[in-house]
């Protein structure tokens, strides 16, 4: 076969090929857009989505237990442990009775009172944990920042010295 011996052109496959590509292309970006809505329209990296999904869970299934005043609930979420209470003595570090000081609704550590509600304003992966910046009870004037490691899900106050800008 030479050159001028090409095939004739095929019209109907070159379209189908031609809408295949684009169809294609636009399932990939309706699948991106997706799952960075589903992840809470994270101002990070795509690689880090996936993270800002797992800790947004964590920290809502966790404040909804602290509202619900399930402590106990409350303390497997933050462990990552739902079966804590057939082995507390692995939670030394943390024990349980200082986390119902910490979060109990009668507790004098806890400077929001009664934890109603709760509003996750900003979150962003800082080194190698999720951090997370909230407001408590409709609070503006102090958020409460908490960090989820992505390695073994667990929760965790964040240090003092690293916070979120949440704005004026």
């Amino acid at each position: 076969m030479t050159l001028l011996d090409a095939p004739k052109f095929d019209e109907a496959r070159d379209r189908r090929n031609r809408m295949l590509t684009y169809g294609s292309g636009g399932l990939i970006l309706v699948l991106i857009i997706g799952f960075w809505l589903l992840s809470g329209h994270p101002a990070d990296w795509p690689w880090n989505w996936y993270t800002h999904l797992r800790g947004r869970h964590a920290i809502n299934s966790f404040m909804e237990s602290v509202e619900k005043n399930d402590l106990k609930k409350a303390y497997g979420i933050w462990m990552h442990d739902p079966n804590w209470q057939q082995h507390p003595d692995k939670f030394g570090m943390y024990p349980f009775n200082r986390f119902e000081q910490d979060w109990g609704p009668n507790s004098s550590q806890n400077e929001y009172g009664v934890i109603q509600s709760h509003n996750i304003v900003a979150a962003r992966v800082f080194k190698n944990v999720l951090l997370v910046g909230m407001f408590i009870n409709g609070r503006k004037s102090k958020a409460l920042f908490l960090t989820y490691f992505p390695k073994d899900h667990t929760l965790n106050f964040a240090p003092p010295d690293e916070e979120l800008y949440l704005g004026p």
